[in-house]
């Protein structure tokens, strides 16, 4: 096979990763991947968003299967795209994916088929919004309708916080055309865990549980991120409450979402919080979530790529995932500044690690002249499997000194939800 990955982040390293390890798969392509994807995959230099030259290019080169890693392509449309020239693709249409792209729609959409999930008020004025955030009281949470880059949720502290933040979406445009709309949403309290599964559109297959830590300092303080780190199993998630998820969120999702005509194929992501009422949905992603994929692929048995063409077809069948009897974590490497900013130019230098279960997936990183340079906020993730989740932080931990540049900045507790409540023992 010969497979085109799409995205440039530490979740297209590990696909990259793990689809070379399918003896099915003899060439993997980049566009436009990153210093690592560049030593296990050759990376072409066409940007995510360059859907008709990314389909121009998979065309000429008759690309067995392409995989979309990041959630703008998917937005914008590359897999209507590329099933129009019949190229095989894995990732929902730009209908389906809308899912993810307004949390308006999804609010709206969740409402609809009875999925539980926290209550909102949708506003699209600054008006609006505190009015609604006077009505609803702090805390609450405000979310901007479309994409921001992982940054649009905010947890005011005051309602002077509040009206800033609404005031930096609506008159200063912080997140563009994204803010034109907002929720004002009941702030949930329990512990989040991120829920992954394929799906043809119609087979469900869940991927292993993880949980994610979105905050950027330890002790879950400072604003939101892209993930600064993230482990497998969830181990918060007991077996009856990811029963409960499968069967009154995940499967209706998909089922609705056929329902109304926006058939969802790919992976379909669900974050959620386990409350004292029981799960619901903070928000759907459209595709692998990042970082807890770099974590859960450490974990899989199966061949992805045939997993993901079979997707791709629309055949998923009785498919079932096998998962290695054992725990994963991952830790985010990043620049100081980040969320706010993402230092570029510093060289990086990556040491051999001392154990050979500890897989160093690259993010915000590029070669040149045979030397690594960041280039963006969350550089390097370095992951581990262990027998207990404890172990595997512990192996990365180790080793995370020797990932070095200048502003290198980590978390140094993530895991201490999850170990904080039991043992992680063996992964079941």
């Amino acid at each position: 096979m010969r497979v085109l990955v799409v995205g440039q982040g530490g979740r297209e390293h590990a696909i990259c990763w793990k689809l070379r390890q399918s003896p099915q798969v003899n060439e993997v392509y980049a566009a436009p991947g990153n210093g690592g994807i560049a030593s296990i995959a050759t990376c072409v230099p066409i940007e995510a968003t360059d859907i008709i030259e990314l389909a121009d290019f998979a065309e000429s080169l008759r690309m067995d299967l392409t995989v979309v890693g990041p959630e703008v392509p998917l937005t914008l449309g590359i897999v209507d795209e590329f099933q129009k020239r019949g190229l095989h693709i894995f990732g929902p249409t730009r209908l389906a994916a809308e899912i993810e792209a307004s949390k308006v729609f999804s609010k709206e959409f969740m409402k609809k088929y009875a999925i539980p999930t926290a209550d909102a008020t949708i506003c699209g004025s600054l008006d609006e919004a505190v009015a609604a955030v006077d009505a609803r009281g702090i805390p609450c949470v405000i979310k901007a309708d479309g994409l921001a880059g992982g940054k649009g949720v905010v947890l005011p502290s005051s309602r002077d916080e509040a009206i800033a933040t609404l005031t930096e979406i609506f008159e200063s445009r912080k997140f563009g055309t994204a803010g034109s709309r907002v929720l004002v949403e009941e702030c949930l309290s329990g512990e989040e865990v991120s829920v992954m599964a394929l799906t043809d559109g119609k087979k469900v297959v869940p991927f292993a549980p993880a949980k994610d830590y979105k905050k950027a300092f330890d002790g879950d303080e400072g604003p939101n991120t892209g993930g600064m780190g993230s482990h497998s199993p969830a181990v918060v998630l007991p077996a009856e409450a990811a029963a409960e998820i499968m069967k009154k969120i995940v499967i209706p999702t998909v089922q609705g979402m056929a329902d109304e005509g926006r058939t969802y194929s790919g992976c379909l992501f669900v974050g959620l919080m386990l409350t004292a009422d029981g799960p619901k949905v903070l928000e759907y992603n459209c595709r692998f979530g990042d970082p807890e994929t770099q974590a859960q692929i450490l974990r899989l048995e199966d061949d992805l790529a045939e997993l993901l063409l079979r997707v791709a077809r629309r055949n998923l069948g009785e498919t079932k995932l096998t998962w290695k009897k054992e725990a994963s974590a991952c830790v985010v490497v990043t620049t100081k500044d980040y969320p706010v900013g993402g230092s570029k130019g510093h060289e990086i230098i990556v040491d051999p690690m001392d154990d050979d279960s500890v897989v160093v997936f690259h993010a915000g990183t590029a070669k040149k002249d045979g030397k690594l340079y960041t280039t963006g906020g969350r550089v390097v993730n370095v992951c581990a499997r262990a027998a207990t989740l404890s172990d595997a932080l512990a192996k990365i931990y180790a080793n995370i000194g020797r990932v070095r540049f200048q502003g290198a900045r980590y978390r140094t507790d993530i895991g201490y939800r999850a170990l904080g409540q039991r043992a992680a023992n063996a992964a079941t």
